[in-house]
């Protein structure tokens, strides 16, 4: 008997050496959003960890560690140990079918653009970093404007309004003593650097954060910063801002200088100047949106997975369909975004697009529309989202797909 379990430890021992961690990204996951955080703590390790695109929802198969073993059996995040004669018929699947697979080469170093003050809102990007245990560093305006973008792969935009406009939250919130916090930190900041106004010092930070991408860096922005940012880049040197906002009405002939060449998704669009309506401009479809209702889904596009890895990688999920949310910006009008942007999630039947991704110079930029996916309309000084309460996200998802993009042979997949 002592033999017998002798040999069967020696059969169970060996293979750990050659044998791969294969962590499924279908239904069968009992925690998707985590999975994401053993994979970047995977490179963290120097582990080789490639990114099966259409294998079961876009798994990850990972040279065997025992340190990554136990910390998917703390984290609750569902895995099988396979054989290399059980990796090769994984190979096999993929290379006879719509799938890929992509190394991931090293954990990019993210940070947020988040402004060091409470808001009375939370980032659903900061929640899904921490709920995945994903470490990043926190930038504002100074740090931008001081060149602190080039030192890291990916940066997030947290819900800034790039028009120096606060939001556009005067008519309901400019007596509220959050907002003239916010005011009066934005004035300051905005003095203490050498600008004249809120919406001078926003319009220079979003030229810094566009040539951070044309230099080769990584982009994601949700919500508001989505549209704010391309609004700041047509209108650098133009006032588009109300008298509430910097004690000047905004220039009579601003349409006539706006620049569209200079933004990064959007063009032919209108901003919406005035200060007491809750829009920046027609980019936004969140009245529509409303209209509809929280019963509705927006569907991720089709993409050949060794012909279009990108938006492959950056639609890997365990549904097609995923429900709608709001927020400041909830997607954006088809026939404003240009036509070399790529579409990879839409509502049929409507104007509405509600994720999109390009390239600009040698990096990349993803916009996805809305606040928080697992909350229809977030509202101001609503608490966060719980995401224990909500493991696999497919709302979510889409966000840390984008976190490992930075990881992939991103110069072999742009030519």
């Amino acid at each position: 008997m002592r033999k017998l379990f002798i040999f069967i430890a020696i059969i169970i021992a060996l293979p750990l050496s050659s044998a791969r961690l294969l962590i499924f990204m279908d239904t069968m996951q009992s925690d998707h959003l985590r999975a994401y955080g053993i994979a970047y703590h995977a490179l963290l390790l120097e582990k080789r960890v490639e990114w099966l695109l259409n294998y079961r929802s876009g798994s990850f198969l990972i040279d065997y560690n025992r340190q990554l073993e136990n910390l998917c059996i703390q984290k609750h995040v569902s895995y099988s140990i396979v054989s290399e004669a059980e990796v090769k018929q994984i190979y096999d699947l993929i290379e006879s079918n719509n799938m890929e697979k992509i190394i991931l080469e090293e954990a990019a170093k993210v940070a947020v653009y988040v402004p060091p003050h409470s808001s009375p809102w939370d980032d659903a990007v900061r929640l899904a970093l921490e709920y995945a245990d994903i470490p990043y560093d926190n930038l504002w305006d100074e740090e931008v404007l001081s060149g602190a973008l080039s030192s890291y792969d990916w940066v997030h935009l947290h819900h800034e309004d790039f028009t120096g406009q606060y939001g556009k939250f005067y008519r309901s919130y400019h007596n509220a003593d959050w907002y003239k916090k916010e005011v009066a930190i934005n004035e300051n900041m905005a003095k203490r650097l050498g600008f004249s106004s809120v919406w001078r010092l926003k319009h220079a930070v979003a030229l810094n954060i566009r040539e951070y991408v044309e230099d080769g860096g990584f982009l994601f922005a949700m919500c508001s910063a989505t549209e704010t940012i391309d609004i700041a880049l047509a209108a650098l040197e133009v006032d588009i801002v109300g008298q509430p906002f910097d004690g000047t009405p905004e220039e009579s002939n601003f349409m006539d200088k706006l620049d569209y060449n200079s933004t990064f998704s959007f063009t032919d669009f209108t901003p919406d100047v005035n200060p007491l309506i809750y829009n920046h401009s027609d980019i936004d479809v969140t009245r529509e949106a409303h209209r509809r209702g929280e019963n509705v889904y927006f569907t991720l596009k089709n993409f050949d997975a060794k012909y279009d890895p990108i938006p492959s990688m950056l639609t890997q999920n365990h549904t097609k369909h995923i429900r709608e949310y709001l927020g400041q910006n909830t997607g954006f009008k088809r026939n404003l975004i240009k036509d070399d942007v790529v579409v990879m999630a839409d509502i049929k039947d409507t104007e509405e697009v509600k994720y999109i991704y390009g390239d600009r110079g040698k990096g990349f930029f993803t916009f996805l529309g809305g606040h928080d996916p697992e909350d229809f309309a977030h509202l101001v000084g609503d608490p966060p989202t719980a995401l224990e309460n909500f493991p696999n996200s497919p709302g979510y998802r889409l966000i840390l797909n984008n976190i490992l993009f930075p990881a992939a042979k991103t110069k072999r997949l742009k030519t």
